[in-house]
């Protein structure tokens, strides 16, 4: 293997069809995800949720450095770490766990509150301020996923809860720092979601062995539920994720975790789970949300000015400024 250094790469400035593209490429991701639920509770022994993160995490990872041939090289070693901890190793545990104490849609309902994390972090660490536009979108999505999966018969456990709540600030710290530090120079999404997983799982494995050991019976379900989940919802989806996170803005691609909780509420129909008004209502405003984080924000003060829709100029100029994130920056450098 060689080993790779280098600055992180700024995102390019892609065309609106290059950026749909990458859009739904990343989206793939999340939707994989939502597929964790149905899973778990299906397919999954019980009890075993440090034993699930580490199927998921260490051999993807390993496949994905005998694949790349690539290893970190200074810096990026404890950089790799943290971002396993965070992505991984804290993330899948606390993941399983909360998706065994609680239903489905509860615990996908507590990651869609990521994009507002997000959110608050980016302004801390990015210097990032997100537009009022995407803030908006992102309560109105979380909003809408209540309405999709909560009600007067949901089951909340505490621990449950708290894992939920526990993984979603572990992955939005490492969405965050994945797009502050992008990844050196020369290494492709592959390689960093192999480092990550890699990492993650090196540190579930002694801690799977002292606390829950390995399931007494694993069948054919079972070992079809962990290829499921260390190919397509590990390394597929971490790749691709970690690609969108290094392409897109930050406020556009926290949204797509929605993306989560509306496919597991669809899996859910698909196992014979029903939706009242209430609950279609939430799915419309939960898609809705995260389709508008993706589009421009109308520039609401020029409408008003000249009492029309922005000019074809003034919608390029505002679209750039979107893609490189100065759309809520007036001349001179002063926020708005």
């Amino acid at each position: 293997m060689h080993s790779s250094t280098g600055r992180p790469p700024g995102p390019p400035r892609a065309s609106h069809p290059r950026q749909a593209a990458t859009v739904a490429l990343t989206a793939l991701a999340p939707a994989s995800w939502g597929t964790t639920y149905a899973v778990t509770t299906q397919l999954l022994p019980p009890g075993h949720p440090l034993f699930a993160g580490l199927m998921r995490a260490l051999p993807a990872g390993l496949l994905a450095l005998a694949l790349t041939r690539v290893l970190p090289r200074g810096h990026w070693w404890w950089k790799a770490a943290v971002l396993g901890v965070l992505n991984i190793g804290a993330f899948f545990p606390l993941l399983f766990l909360s998706a065994e104490r609680l239903p489905g849609g509860v615990a996908a309902t507590l990651g869609a509150a990521q994009p507002l994390l997000v959110a608050a972090l980016a302004v801390a660490v990015l210097r990032d301020r997100p537009s009022a536009w995407r803030l908006a979108w992102g309560v109105i999505g979380v909003i809408g996923i209540g309405l999709v999966v909560l009600g007067p018969q949901a089951e909340l456990d505490t621990v449950g809860v708290l894992a939920g709540l526990g993984g979603t600030a572990t992955m939005a710290a490492g969405v965050v720092l994945t797009k502050r530090w992008g990844r050196p120079t020369g290494v492709g999404p592959l390689a960093l979601a192999g480092w990550q997983l890699t990492a993650g799982g090196l540190l579930l494995l002694p801690l799977t062995l002292a606390i829950e050991g390995v399931p007494q019976r694993i069948g054919a379900g079972a070992v079809g539920g962990y290829l499921w989940l260390g190919s397509m919802g590990g390394l597929i989806a971490y790749t691709l994720w970690f690609r969108g996170i290094g392409r897109l803005p930050v406020g556009a691609s926290a949204p797509l975790v929605l993306l989560s909780p509306l496919v597991a509420t669809v899996v859910g129909l698909a196992l014979g789970e029903s939706l009242s008004l209430p609950q279609v209502l939430g799915f419309v405003l939960a898609l809705a949300a995260l389709l508008a984080a993706q589009l421009s924000p109308p520039d609401l003060p020029r409408l008003v000015a000249r009492g029309g829709p922005a000019s074809p100029r003034a919608r390029t100029d505002r679209a750039r400024a979107e893609r490189t994130g100065t759309a809520d920056r007036v001349p001179g450098g002063r926020t708005r």
